[in-house]
C-alpha cells in the first residue's frame, strides 16, 4: 500500500494531468536539446527521453511545442508542462530544478558568407551584428563575451538561418556540433575556431516539484549508465557524437 501511494504521489506531481507533458524546443538544427517536427509526430533527443520516461510512470506522453528553451522557460511557472531537458544557467536555475547534465556542448559563432572575420578579436567590433536564439543561455554568453559587438535574440533559428544566408547579419551564436551542420547547407561560411562557453545541457522540472526531480534525477542518471541516452543519441543523427556530461 506504502509504495502504491508514493506512485500516485509521484503521478499527481509529475503527471497532474493523467499525461506526461514534455516541453520541446522545434528546430531543423538537431542536436541533444533542439527536436524536429516528422510526418508522424516529433523526434529528437528530447522526444525519446520523454517517451521512455513516460513508459516507466506508465502514462501517456505529450509533447508540450516551444520555439525556443527561452519559451519554455518562461513556461516553467504556468503548468503547461511538467518535464523537460534543456540548456541550463544560474538564471533558469531560480525558475526550475535541474538534474543531472547529460549533455556538454561548446559554444562559438558562424559567421556570414564572404566574411574577412575569422577570430574572436575580428568579430567582437562595433558595427558586427550578432544574432542569437533570444532568451537562451548562448545568447546571454555571447552578449556577456562581446563587448562591442551588438548581439540580438531572434525567435526561431529558421529566421536567423536565412539572415545569416542571405548575408543580413555578420554572425550566429551556437553550439558548434549545429554550427558545422549549418555550415554545410551555406557554402561560404566559416565557424570559428576558439570557444566562448560550454553549455550544458540537463532534465529539468518547474520549481517546488521535489518528487518530480527526484524521479527526473534517478531517470537520468540511469539514462546515462545503462546506455538509454546513448540509444536516444544514435536514434537522433548523433551516432558519432560522444556522450559529454561533465564541464571540462
Amino acid at each position: 500500500m506504502a509504495a502504491s501511494a508514493n506512485a500516485d504521489a509521484l503521478k499527481d506531481q509529475i503527471a497532474p494531468t493523467g499525461k506526461l507533458r514534455v516541453a520541446i524546443a522545434i528546430s531543423p538544427a538537431g542536436g541533444a536539446f533542439w527536436s524536429t517536427k516528422t510526418e508522424s509526430g516529433y523526434a529528437g533527443v528530447p522526444v525519446d527521453l520523454g517517451r521512455e520516461l513516460a513508459a516507466q510512470l506508465g502514462v501517456p506522453v505529450e509533447y508540450v511545442v516551444h520555439q525556443n528553451s527561452g519559451q519554455i522557460t518562461d513556461a516553467a511557472a504556468k503548468n503547461t508542462w511538467d518535464i523537460t531537458f534543456l540548456p541550463r544557467d544560474p538564471e533558469r536555475e531560480t525558475k526550475m530544478t535541474f538534474g543531472p547534465i547529460y549533455e556538454v556542448a561548446d559554444a562559438t559563432y558562424i559567421v556570414k558568407p564572404g566574411s574577412t572575420i575569422t577570430n574572436f578579436a575580428a568579430l567582437d567590433q562595433d558595427g558586427v551584428k550578432v544574432a542569437a536564439v533570444n532568451a537562451t543561455t548562448t545568447m546571454r554568453g555571447a552578449i556577456a563575451h562581446l563587448k562591442h559587438a551588438k548581439v540580438t535574440g531572434y525567435q526561431t533559428y529558421d529566421e536567423i538561418f536565412n539572415l545569416l544566408k542571405n548575408g543580413e547579419i555578420d554572425a550566429f551564436a551556437l553550439s558548434r556540433d549545429q554550427l558545422n551542420a549549418m555550415a554545410k547547407k551555406i557554402p561560404g561560411s566559416r565557424v570559428l575556431d576558439e570557444t566562448f562557453k560550454q553549455t550544458v545541457t540537463a532534465v529539468a522540472v518547474p520549481l517546488d516539484h521535489p518528487l518530480a526531480a527526484a524521479f527526473a534525477t534517478k531517470f537520468m542518471t540511469d539514462a546515462i549508465a545503462n546506455g538509454t541516452l546513448r540509444k536516444a543519441y544514435d536514434n537522433n543523427g548523433l551516432k558519432g557524437s560522444p556522450v559529454r556530461i561533465e564541464v571540462k
